[in-house]
This record gives structure tokens, C-alpha cells and sequence, in this order.
């Protein structure tokens, strides 16, 4: 335990044990204590980091975006349209305006998925509590990874150029101006805004946060030792593709799936196992599925769906064998 959570922990343990008075020896401690204890370290690094990221967001628009990436080829932009994702505020529901400011503004198709691919998968608030449940070492793994499954599925869905998947009165849209006048805030306004940032997205996911840290509380203090490495495991050889199987058709909030996710690993089920499941349920949700259908012909759908399920799997087995 890193000494920047010691407070959330000395509040655990005086709640659990003093104030409620549980017998330490017991499975109930164990689940309040677990659950007091990541509720209050994954706020804390909720509203920092969105706080920061908000305040970023400040110097982002989709106009700059497209300016940016405008007609662009080449494995660098890719990376470079994975990078702008991390930190845009656009979530799967923005897809299609995204996706058709993108094309009218002459963004290669690759190079739109690159971004598409990126931004549900890496954003503040699944790094923020990954890095309260897991640590440092699993999130950068999971951020590095949502950017290179970003930079790879857009790039191979430009070589195999299917354009034609698109549908066609993408091409005849034009798309105005949308920018919302943040060139010339300052230094106060932008933290006003990020400050406002926090309030907002707090507000919207601290239920989910709640809920599945309970769950996973529950997991912690009484789930079997050694059930899940048993039937998810490293000797199963067939674990990461199972969990992603079976994470893609599944919608959930991320926020509540991770603390789920972090007590199961402290049951058994590998990293990579786990975080196959987390990207499969943010990269590839049915919702986004439905919303895309409006732009992009079923063939597109499950060629994406094709590869992107594959590079988590691979990511999955690789980060088995690295940790």
C-alpha cells in the first residue's frame, strides 16, 4: 500500500473495527473493510485525474481534431489519433456526429477508427479507478494497450481499404463549425470548467462505483479461495478468449466492472484474463454497435468487432505471461 492511500485505510480500519465494531477475524470485516476502503481511494483519484484531464480537454475541440488528422496517412497518425482519443471528451454515443465530421473533413477511415477505437477504452475515469484497484504497473499496461489495439485496428482497416463499407450519404454530409469558443478562457475559466467536469461525471458515475465495489467487496470476504483459478486460470488455456466472448455483447459502466474485476484477480483470475474482459466490454459494447450501424454497413461492424475481439485476446495471453 502506497502511503498517498494510508489515510483511506486508517478510515477503513477505525469504521470497520471501532466505530461498527466487526471482529476482525471475519468475512464481513473483511468485505466492509475492502469496500470503505476503494470507495474512498477511487474517488480521490476519480476527481483528481478528471479534474485534470478536464482541464486539458479545454485546448481540444473536434474542429482542431479533424484539423489535425485531416487527410493524414501513415502508421504516426494513427498513434497520434489514439493519443487524442485518451483524452477527448467523446464517449460511444458521440460515434456517429464523430465519425461523419471525420470523413466530410477528409480523416483517412483507418486513421477515424484509430481514434473510435481509443476513445471509450482509455479515458480518465477507467485509468483513475484501475489505478485505485490494481496499481500503477496493471493501468499503464491497460493504457498502453487500449492505444496500441487503437493504432493497430485502424491501421489494418485502412490497408484492407473499406471504404466501400461506409454508407453513402456519409460522404455527402458536410459538417459546420462546432466549436465551442474555449481558444481565449483563462487560466481560471479552465478550471472552472474542469471543476464543473468533475461534478458532472462524478455525479453520473458514483452509483456504479458504489455498486460494484460492493460486489466486489463481497467477492473479496467470501468468494472460495482458488474457484476462479481453477475454471479461469492459467491452466485453461482458453480463459482469455471465454472472457472475451463473453465481455463483447455485455454493456456495463466500466466504473462498476473494475472493482468486480480487481476482487476476482485477488481470487485467482489472471491480469490479462481480466483486463481481456474490461476492453472487450468498453471497445466493443453492443450499444456502440447500434449506434454505428447508422454509418457503417454490417460487413464494416464485424470486421471491427473481428479485430479488435482478436488484439484483446492477444493482448490478453501476452499480459498472462508478462505479469
Amino acid at each position: 500500500m502506497t502511503d498517498i492511500f494510508y489515510p483511506f485505510q486508517w478510515i477503513a480500519d477505525k469504521l470497520t473495527y471501532e466505530l461498527f465494531g466487526i471482529n476482525p477475524e471475519t468475512h464481513l470485516a473483511a468485505s466492509v473493510n475492502f469496500i470503505i476502503y476503494d470507495v474512498l481511494k477511487i474517488f480521490f483519484l476519480l476527481s483528481v485525474m478528471i479534474f485534470a484531464i478536464s482541464y486539458i480537454r479545454t485546448y481540444i475541440t473536434p474542429e482542431k481534431t479533424r484539423k489535425v488528422l485531416g487527410g493524414k496517412k501513415g502508421l504516426r497518425y494513427h498513434l497520434m489519433a489514439s493519443l487524442i482519443g485518451t483524452v477527448s471528451p467523446f464517449c460511444s454515443c458521440s460515434s456517429v456526429p464523430l465519425f461523419i465530421g471525420f470523413v466530410e473533413a477528409g480523416v483517412p477511415l483507418g486513421v477515424t477508427f484509430s481514434f473510435l477505437i481509443t476513445s471509450p477504452l482509455v479515458n480518465e475515469a477507467a485509468v483513475a479507478v484501475l489505478w485505485a484497484t490494481l496499481g500503477f504497473k496493471a493501468t499503464a499496461i491497460y493504457v498502453v494497450s487500449g492505444i496500441v489495439l487503437g493504432v493497430f485496428g485502424g491501421y489494418l482497416i485502412g490497408v484492407l481499404k473499406l471504404e466501400k463499407y461506409v454508407e453513402e450519404f456519409v460522404y455527402k454530409i458536410k459538417v459546420g463549425n462546432t466549436a465551442v469558443g474555449q481558444e481565449n478562457l483563462s487560466v481560471k475559466e479552465r478550471a472552472g470548467t474542469a471543476f464543473e467536469g468533475v461534478k458532472e461525471i462524478v455525479g453520473k458515475v458514483w452509483i456504479y462505483v458504489i455498486i460494484g465495489v460492493s460486489i466486489g467487496g463481497i467477492f473479496h470476504g467470501y468468494a472460495p479461495e482458488g474457484i476462479l483459478a481453477k475454471y479461469a486460470g492459467e491452466d485453461n488455456l482458453f480463459a482469455v478468449p471465454i472472457a472475451v466472448i463473453l465481455g463483447v455483447p455485455l454493456y456495463s459502466n466500466v466504473m462498476g466492472m473494475i472493482p468486480v474485476v480487481e476482487s476476482l484477480i485477488g481470487k485467482g483470475l489472471p491480469i490479462g484474463t481480466s483486463l481481456a474482459f474490461l476492453m472487450s466490454v468498453t471497445a466493443v459494447s453492443f450499444p456502440e454497435m447500434i449506434i454505428l450501424k447508422k454509418v457503417l454497413k454490417k460487413e464494416l461492424i464485424a470486421i471491427f468487432v473481428s479485430i479488435v475481439a482478436a488484439s484483446i485476446i492477444f493482448t490478453g495471453y501476452l499480459f498472462n505471461i508478462l505479469l
